[in-house]
């Protein structure tokens, strides 16, 4: 059990590195998530492993060797084996580039919008949220997230990017 001075060691430890550990998860998992989630597990081991840690010569290429093992490890963990049939299946699965390309057109289209605009219809056509609820988030009227609505559709309707379909 460590003693209360080593836990503030670890805890200036952990509040300095946080930022860096996060960034350079990200950049193995191109996920903000798992990348939080990544530096997370990274510092719950170099807790339990706090002597050596302290101890080492250079602590931060020993957290950032934890954090790329801890990367390493969620693929073994979530490898299935392969199971090899008889025969080959009869169809292939459907296309869907098209729909990805769509989604980009949109994505794009959306990034066009003001920033109130562009949060009203994400939470009231994708979260499917009520001009009620969506005014709590946005912390306005409802009369205004009615008019932030109605000027972002009238703007995707004439927007360029859908009409071609190309993103940007």
């Amino acid at each position: 059990m460590k003693d209360d001075a080593e836990d503030e060691r670890f805890r200036e430890f952990m509040a300095s590195r946080w930022p860096t550990l996060v960034h350079l998860a990200y950049g193995l998992t191109g996920d903000r998530g798992l990348a939080e989630d990544l530096a997370q597990t990274t510092l719950a081991n170099v807790y339990a492993s706090w002597s050596k840690v302290s101890g080492a010569s250079d602590p931060d290429a020993y957290t950032f060797r934890i954090l790329v093992n801890v990367h390493k490890g969620r693929f073994r963990k979530k490898r299935v084996a392969e199971q090899l049939g008889e025969t080959l299946p009869d169809k292939g699965l459907p296309d869907s580039t098209g729909a990805v390309d769509q989604r980009a057109v949109l994505v794009s289209a959306l990034m066009e919008l003001a920033p109130r605009q562009r949060a009203a219809v994400l939470l009231r056509y994708f979260e499917d949220l009520s001009e009620v609820q969506t005014a709590a988030v946005l912390g306005c009227s409802v009369g205004t997230v009615k008019s932030q609505t109605f000027n972002a559709l009238a703007r995707l309707r004439r927007s360029p990017l859908l009409a071609r379909g190309e993103a940007r």
